[in-house]
């Protein structure tokens, strides 16, 4: 008798310590996941922060551009309005985040093809070194959205793997989603000469 006590109440113990060993390890990895949306929000916000600067920069030189400028200044309005809590990020609101993004970029993009017309701005040093950090930033969106999209990846595994999806169910956690390519990202630009 004694003895299946003993049995049982090892059982328990190593069934409550991997218990909380699983929870423990996946409260952290959705840390991570937080950590890693922090920092694509970070640099998202720095491109925003860079976008006033640029847009005062191109005016002083194309004041009629009027239409253009609007364009930046009412996508990075609505950009920086949206804000995702990593407790509520679905896919639905990362894809609406993602749409806003991408309007800046779009916007961004124009006002760019804009400044092609006044040479005078391309030799411009501030327009040069704001157009430098202005690239840097998207390639540092790209580099964060790749590390969130990793963490998300492991911290989703990890929350469906067998026994822990059972402690996931139990404690609540989620399937986090992931960045998508843009629409029409499948496309090839066409290039004419």
């Amino acid at each position: 008798m004694k003895k299946t006590w003993i049995i049982v109440i090892v059982v328990l113990v190593v069934l409550i310590g991997y218990g909380v060993s699983s929870y423990n390890s996946m409260v952290t990895q959705e840390e991570k996941v937080g950590t890693a949306w922090s920092n694509v929000e970070n640099q998202y916000q720095r491109r925003s922060d860079l976008i006033p600067n640029l847009v005062n920069t191109v005016k002083g030189y194309a004041a009629h551009e009027k239409e253009t400028f609007d364009a930046v200044v009412s996508a990075r309005a609505k950009a920086t309005q949206m804000s995702i809590d990593i407790d509520d990020l679905t896919p639905e609101k990362l894809a609406a985040y993602q749409r806003a993004q991408g309007e800046i970029g779009s916007a961004l993009g124009r006002l760019l093809a804009v400044t092609e017309n006044y040479p005078d701005l391309k030799a411009n040093e501030n327009f040069k070194e704001l157009q430098a950090q202005l690239e840097g930033t998207e390639n540092r969106i790209s580099v964060e959205r790749r590390k969130f999209n990793e963490t998300a990846r492991e911290y989703n595994t990890a929350i469906r793997r067998f026994p822990k999806n059972i402690f996931a169910g139990i404690f609540g956690f989620e399937k986090r989603p992931y960045f998508e390519a843009e629409e029409g990202a499948d496309q090839a630009p066409e290039v004419k000469f």
